[in-house]
């Protein structure tokens, strides 16, 4: 790694922070996209039962609003269903605007590493074959081996980044797709919610 690092200069460093950078906001939005984590069928079906059997009281809601994102956003709207659909809908919006705002969290940092990191390789390559030309224009062409060594080593740095762009980039689309996922089936619960609420929709034996 260290003769890596060496022998593509000091523009290397920013490439491998980024690399660091990339790895550590993928694993973490992997681990924090889960749909367990976000839209737990467990949250929903204990929801829907509350409600179909009357029972769903201040304390269920502080478990479901604890329970996962999703879960904050239809308790808030329930918290304010009794002020009627428009409010309870505002409310909803307003949570869900939030929670979509955790969901997309570090997620410019990763588009950013994947935008950056090949014009950083593309910066060692010109700053390398400078330097390839300035020790031809000081000693001739001279060994030719020794000159496409020069070469190979201002080529690394593009190699370099490409490496770390093309997987950031990948996981980057992937997961603006997941958060979209999530998203809309959050919004097709909380519709369901206002409608169940405001007696515009049945409840039937298996949720709503």
């Amino acid at each position: 790694m260290f003769e890596l690092l060496k022998a593509g200069g000091i523009i290397m460093v920013p490439i491998l922070a980024c690399s660091i950078l990339a790895l550590a906001i993928v694993l973490e939005r992997f681990w924090t996209l889960r749909t367990s984590r976000v839209t737990p069928e467990t949250t929903i079906n204990d929801l829907w039962r509350s409600i179909k059997k009357k029972e769903l009281n201040g304390k269920k809601l502080k478990a479901l609003q604890a329970s996962s994102p999703m879960g904050r956003v239809l308790a808030s709207g329930l918290m304010n269903a009794k002020h009627g659909r428009d409010i309870m809908k505002e409310s909803i919006e307003h949570e869900a605007s939030q929670v979509i705002h955790e969901l997309e969290r570090f997620l410019n940092p990763l588009g950013t590493v994947a935008t950056i990191t090949p014009l950083l390789g593309l910066l060692g390559t010109v700053v390398g074959m400078i330097k390839v030309f300035a020790e031809i224009q000081l000693a001739g062409v001279g060994d030719a081996g020794n000159l496409a060594g020069g070469i190979s080593e201002a080529l690394m740095t593009t190699a370099a980044g490409l490496s770390v762009a093309i997987p950031a980039l990948i996981c980057h689309r992937y997961f603006i797709r997941r958060v979209d996922a999530l998203v809309v089936g959050m919004e097709q619960e909380a519709i369901k919610l206002v409608e169940v609420v405001h007696g515009d929709r049945e409840i039937n034996v298996e949720g709503a």
